[in-house]
């Protein structure tokens, strides 16, 4: 559970107050307790009813749009989560990017197709050709 507190612009919030709807007597008819809440950013809505103070339902209408605004940031970063897992390759066999063959004296970039028999210079740090061929190839 996030502990971290919410905060909402009260800018993007519309507040809209109306007689409540159902039984209750000449109390319901006479006093605007109902409260909606519109987050106009995105559009979300919450109302409630419940009480028959208009504070205490708008209250509760607050927590509710404190939740359902959690709700939706979870959701676009859950998203965003499943985009990067999804750019991710498997890892397994013939997934490496260079293949280091010492007997044969050569290295090859597998992704971009550069080869080179000095092997001594590679392993030494020398790895220009295979960047600038890495950067052309635009990976």
């Amino acid at each position: 559970m996030c502990t971290r507190k919410w905060t909402i612009n009260p800018a993007d919030l519309r507040i809209d107050v109306y007689r409540a709807s159902g039984a209750g007597g000449q109390h319901v008819n006479r006093t605007e307790s109902a409260v909606r809440i519109t987050h106009i950013p995105t559009g979300i809505v919450t109302q409630c009813q419940n009480d028959r103070s208009q504070h205490k339902n708008k209250d509760q209408a607050m927590k509710q749009m404190k939740a359902k605004l959690y709700e939706l940031e979870m959701q676009k970063k859950n998203a965003e989560k499943q985009a990067m897992e999804d750019t991710k390759s498997d890892i397994g066999w013939g997934s490496q990017i260079r293949s280091y063959v010492l007997d044969d004296s050569r290295i090859k970039d597998l992704r971009t197709g550069v080869e080179t028999r000095n092997t001594q210079a590679v392993l030494d740090g020398s790895l220009d050709q295979f960047i600038e061929a890495s950067l052309k190839a635009g990976l």
